[in-house]
């Protein structure tokens, strides 16, 4: 089915081909599981996501409405589901005890000298201060800076104005 056309495999899909189903989940599971595990960072929620959000394209099929292709809207799918999942580990977890994983419980500093880029050190602080922005900053850095995405895509994703993703990263910028 490698050479099938996109197009005709949600359409195999949607009439219950598990063949064509499977092949949809084998074409995207990579790039829905890079996605994902840059905003959760934990392989154990990530898998359960990636899954959650396979179950729930499959499921909604029929209410697919081709005005975007697949990908983009099984993309919208796994970023919603990553943003539900962490405003409610947010509130679980309390404001506070979410910014403890920060280092130090303040955010970092990232001025650090050019030969610390490669420091794991560096990486780790780095990815502290991210994991520290607000979640619809983090969402737009994410897809803006992870996945290449234009302010255009990202917006149409975060289902938001292209204004409020460009102002979202000049936030997320200045908080970093």
């Amino acid at each position: 089915m490698d050479d099938v056309e996109e197009e005709k495999l949600v359409e195999l899909a949607g009439r219950g081909d598990l063949e064509a189903s499977s092949e949809l989940v084998r074409r995207y599971r990579d790039r829905i599981y890079r996605t994902i595990q840059r905003f959760t960072r934990n392989q154990s929620d990530t898998d359960d996501l990636v899954q959650e959000t396979f179950l729930r394209a499959f499921r909604d099929l029929r209410s697919f409405g081709r005005r975007s292709g697949f990908y983009t809207w099984i993309y919208r799918i796994a970023v919603n589901q990553c943003l539900n999942f962490l405003k409610k580990k947010e509130k679980e977890m309390g404001r506070e005890a979410f910014a403890d994983r920060t280092i130090d419980g303040r955010r970092p500093a990232l001025g650090l000298p050019e030969r610390a880029v490669a420091s794991q050190e560096f990486r780790d602080r780095l990815i502290a201060a991210i994991d520290s922005l607000p979640l619809p900053y983090r969402a737009s850095f994410n897809l803006v800076v992870f996945q290449g995405m234009t302010h255009t895509r990202a917006a149409r994703v975060l289902g938001c104005s292209e204004k409020t993703v460009s102002w979202r990263m000049h936030k997320a910028r200045k908080m970093l």
